[in-house]
């Protein structure tokens, strides 16, 4: 298109605007007024759910999915190990080794890899008597509340491919992610706020970054939007200084005649999204700034989860995602980093994995209770994991840490429809590999769509001549995990 083309249009599409203003109808004002209505004047039918009725009775509305990027220790955590003790600093016998292979083979080749005990405290705790170390104090306060699955297996041994395997089903990038997936499938109950936000806290993003939350070949309009616990929830949000809002609306008004009129020539979906897009951020103007004000929590809401309003913690943002459910979101995803810990400054198993642990058990333990007395969890599938878990074996660096582990690592699951209060799955006497109740990373997946009503072999997406999905080719409903 040419410039002077560009330019008439705009002139064009705000004559067109002015005539309506004139007869007291603007067209953002009546996009507006329908999307308002719960109609979308504008839609799409890639933009709206895919599913015309859920294929089960779902138990969960929404999801709260707590990823410990980086790849939690099982050991120091949740799985005490009378054998590994004993045989601390053994040698791990090389018939276990046998077509394996860890992040860091080199760390093993210089020594046979010896197996490190724990140096860690653990108890039994609540009616069912989950075991939990002392790292997760405030935790072990709501096991009863928890099922904990130990027995979860993934195939890449890498940071980003792992994490983009465990939200999007492969490690393979720019295919849809889960939360795309759900908000492709059944769409959300809020109108005013993303049906798939992203909260992230730690040092740094998740390796991989947006690539876990991308809606890969879904419609844009599925893609996680990340949001911030103070300031603008989203970035450039706000109008600028000065910006009247008659001069914002002319503008969306404008800017909504130019899609349009694209639209209507080309036939693009994605302009779709585009008008969508446009809308949702005007509508966020207001329900944003609400969203992040903590000044209507209780003093004792805010110090149960040991916030401070508008910092930048996992707390905050605990609260954040309780609030974003409360409103509709159907699937908020807190990533959490630093939980890698091979040993060396930081990354240690003793301070570094304290300072981790204190930094999300308060708040995670707050957001089941909190949940749960709001009546939420009932209705709030809330998830706990990493993408992978450690090695039995210690790896020598700086000071002793675990390399990254595929076989075996734990994952909970709390409320939406998950019966409370027991353990799945078991690994061997050293904790190398699952011998009960294996799970592989697509039946998690699988069990997650099954509690929101939806069949994961069922909701597909055409993309290059095949019938695409979340689960790909396998995945299975963990069925003792389901209430």
């Amino acid at each position: 298109m040419q410039p002077q083309d560009l330019e008439n249009r705009a002139l064009h599409a705000i004559t067109r605007r002015h005539f309506f203003e004139q007869c007291g109808v603007g067209l953002g004002k009546t996009a507006l007024t329908a999307l308002f209505a719960g109609d979308s004047l504008f839609g799409s039918p890639t933009n709206g759910p895919a599913l015309e009725k859920l294929h089960v009775a779902p138990k969960a509305k929404n999801v709260i999915y707590l990823f410990m990027a980086g790849g939690p220790s099982q050991f120091e955590l949740w799985e005490p190990k009378p054998d590994l003790q004993k045989l601390n600093g053994q040698p791990i016998p090389p018939s276990w080794m046998e077509g394996k292979r860890f992040a860091f083979m080199e760390s093993f080749a210089k020594d046979p890899p010896r197996l490190l005990g724990v140096n860690r405290t653990f108890k039994r705790y609540g009616q069912s008597g989950a075991w939990v170390s002392e790292c997760l104090p405030h935790t072990a306060g709501v096991v009863d509340d928890l099922a904990f699955v130990q027995s979860v297996h993934t195939e890449n041994f890498n940071h980003a491919p792992a994490k983009v395997m465990m939200n999007t089903g492969t490690p393979i990038f720019g295919h849809p992610s889960m939360g795309s997936w759900i908000s492709y499938g059944i769409g959300s109950e809020s109108k005013d706020l993303p049906g798939f936000v992203v909260l992230q806290s730690g040092r740094r993003g998740p390796r991989g970054g947006a690539l876990n939350w991308s809606s890969g070949f879904l419609p844009t309009a599925h893609q996680g939007v990340p949001f911030r616990s103070g300031g603008d929830p989203i970035l450039n949000m706000s109008s600028p200084p000065g910006f009247r809002p008659a001069q914002q609306q002319a503008t969306i008004d404008a800017i909504l005649d130019l899609n349009q009129m694209r639209l209507r020539q080309v036939g693009d979906p994605e302009i779709s999204t585009r008008i969508s897009a446009y809308e949702m951020a005007h509508r966020m103007q207001a329900s944003g700034p609400e969203l992040i004000d903590f000044s209507t929590e209780p003093e004792a809401t805010l110090e149960m989860y040991g916030a401070e309003p508008r910092a930048k913690s996992f707390a905050n943002n605990c609260i954040l995602a309780r609030r974003l459910v409360e409103r509709g979101v159907r699937f908020v995803q807190l990533y959490h980093t630093d939980w890698d810990h091979h040993g060396g400054a930081g990354a240690d198993l003793d301070k570094g994995l304290d300072k981790v642990c204190l930094e999300v058990d308060r708040p995670i333990a707050a957001l089941i209770r909190d949940l749960k007395r709001r009546g939420l969890l009932d209705e709030t599938l809330v998830v706990w994991g990493g993408e992978f878990g450690r090695t039995p074996m210690g790896e020598v660096r700086d000071t002793v840490g675990r390399n990254h582990h595929i076989d075996a690592f734990t994952m909970w699951f709390a409320g939406g429809g998950t019966k409370p209060g027991q353990t799945i799955g078991k690994t061997d006497e050293i904790g190398f590999s699952p011998v009960e109740d294996v799970v592989h990373v697509h039946d998690v997946q699988a069990t997650i769509l099954h509690l929101l009503g939806i069949d994961h072999t069922r909701l597909t997406f055409k993309f290059r001549g095949r019938d695409a999905r979340l689960t790909d080719v396998g995945g299975k409903v963990i069925a003792k995990l389901l209430g």
